[in-house]
């Protein structure tokens, strides 16, 4: 049963000013050096409050700097490291998803977002046999087995897929890759469709032979999904604009268990594919998630139903009317925790109705409710170490919080948010990619704890580098 707008507003008026959520990871306030003007008076920019591991060190080899007791390792280098069948790692590394492997090993699923004709791109996904869905297309999926003696090997999960981003682990133990990505066929030089999501098992390399688009969860541009072990929903988000993108929920057809490759079995159309409507707490009716200028924002979320998942004619994002969905701008990473869905919208500028550097959301299913836990204020100085701004990646810590991968202008950052919203800096990218002149450093993507909680796991996008972060973590207090 739909929570309606009135159902919403008087919640809303009987526990006051919004609705108090409970059984998250704490309300995550937004950080007190990066928040909008609205809500940044008497903060002192840059401090942390005590939350972290203290400044970061620069690196000796140019690649890392980690606070001091930390360490890291450089596991896969585009066009320096190998496969098992002799090709180099391919490039642009991004979304990323740690499973327990065999004999105590780690496998890491990671996607490689590279888009456009396949010749173009200098360290593509190698066409394995069996594994090929287009072969036109650069991007995929490669595995990583890190075993407990340091070995590292990695192979291919699945090739011919286009810009592989941010995509999802499951709670039975796969990965699904998104493409961020609609060019049809003839498109680009593509031969068959793109835009869609598939499963790939890190565990069962049988189970990845041919590979089938799960159609059942929409052509679009992807980034991220997530799934709610209890009710069986998928939850996606849009990186797109003019309109901007939107945030999804499929809910599996009646009877429907999950589990490793049943995907593969349901129809093109099974189960319902919707779009959120939101209203605040007045039972108005919201146009887009940048209107939320305050943390703490709650919205109330009803579903509509998606006219033609496929997008035939239409991309699916322009299929609605005004006045009958809620858009966001660059709805990237998402991670389930806390038993909700937490999203990043990862800025906002003139196509938006209000403009922010980056915005958390934690969606509850349970009380259908949108809240808006981290906002980083725009029109901030990127250059600024320890100005953090792009929230694109995102995960959540063992030691409380989230882990941020940051995409954003000037220093690129790995930072944290404690559950009372501080924030602190974790790792920077420090290969200059550009030149001296005018130095450029890469986003970083693919940000994921081991299954054991004691290495975490991270990309530099450009050229591709796979990093496994050690140290001396500790649970982060609320502050």
């Amino acid at each position: 049963m739909p929570l309606t707008r009135r159902d919403f507003a008087r919640t809303s008026a009987l526990t006051g000013a919004g609705i108090a959520l409970a059984g998250t990871a704490g309300a995550l306030a937004s950080a007190p050096h990066a928040l909008a003007s609205a809500d940044v008076a008497g903060e002192a920019a840059g401090r942390h409050g005590g939350a972290g591991y203290g400044p970061l060190v620069p690196d000796p080899e140019g690649l890392l700097a980690l606070p001091a007791g930390f360490t890291y390792r450089v596991l896969t280098h585009a066009g320096r490291t190998r496969l098992e069948s002799g090709e180099f790692t391919p490039a642009e590394h991004d979304g990323t998803a740690a499973f327990p492997g065999p004999r105590g090993s780690v496998l890491l699923v990671n996607n490689h977002e590279m888009d456009g004709p396949r010749d173009e791109a200098e360290f593509p996904v190698p066409l394995t046999e069996g594994l090929v869905y287009d072969p036109a297309a650069p991007g995929g999926c490669t595995i990583v087995e890190v075993r407990p003696d340091g070995a590292v090997a990695e192979w291919v999960g699945i090739a011919g897929t286009a810009d592989n981003c941010a995509g999802g682990s499951t709670p039975w133990g796969t990965w699904l890759t998104c493409e961020e990505n609609s060019d049809r066929a003839g498109e680009n030089g593509m031969t068959r469709d793109h835009g869609y999501v598939f499963e790939v098992d890190p565990a069962d390399r049988r189970a990845n032979l041919d590979p089938r688009p799960l159609k059942f969860l929409g052509r679009y541009d992807h980034e991220a999904v997530v799934i709610d072990p209890r009710r069986g929903h998928a939850y996606l988000t849009e990186d797109a604009d003019e309109p901007n993108g939107l945030f999804y929920r499929w809910t599996p057809p009646q009877g429907f268990r999950h589990g490793p490759g049943r995907f593969r079995a349901l129809a093109d159309d099974a189960g319902v594919l919707q779009a959120p409507t939101c209203y605040d707490s007045g039972g108005r009716y919201v146009d887009d998630l940048s209107r939320a200028t305050r943390t703490g924002t709650v919205y109330g979320v009803d579903w509509v139903d998606v006219p033609d998942r496929d997008a035939r004619e239409v991309a699916v994002r322009e299929q609605f009317g005004p006045g009958e969905v809620t858009r966001g701008r660059k709805l990237e990473g998402m991670w389930w925790g806390d038993g909700g869905a937490y999203l990043v919208s990862s800025y906002a500028r003139d196509e938006s109705p209000e403009q922010h550097d980056g915005q958390v959301w934690f969606y509850d299913p349970r009380r259908r409710t949108l809240t808006l836990k981290v906002l980083l204020g725009a029109d901030r100085d990127p250059a600024r170490d320890g100005s953090f701004d792009g929230p694109d990646n995102i995960t959540v810590s063992p030691y409380g919080g989230l882990i941020i991968a940051e995409d954003g202008d000037g220093a690129q950052h790995l930072f944290g948010a404690t559950d009372s919203g501080r924030t602190y800096p974790i790792a920077r990218n420090e290969l200059n990619i550009g030149t001296e002149e005018e130095p450029e450093y890469s986003e970083f993507t693919g940000v994921t704890f081991s299954p054991d909680g004691r290495t975490l796991y991270a990309n530099i996008q450009e050229p591709g580098i796979m990093l496994a972060v050690t140290g001396p973590w500790k649970r982060q207090k609320r502050r």
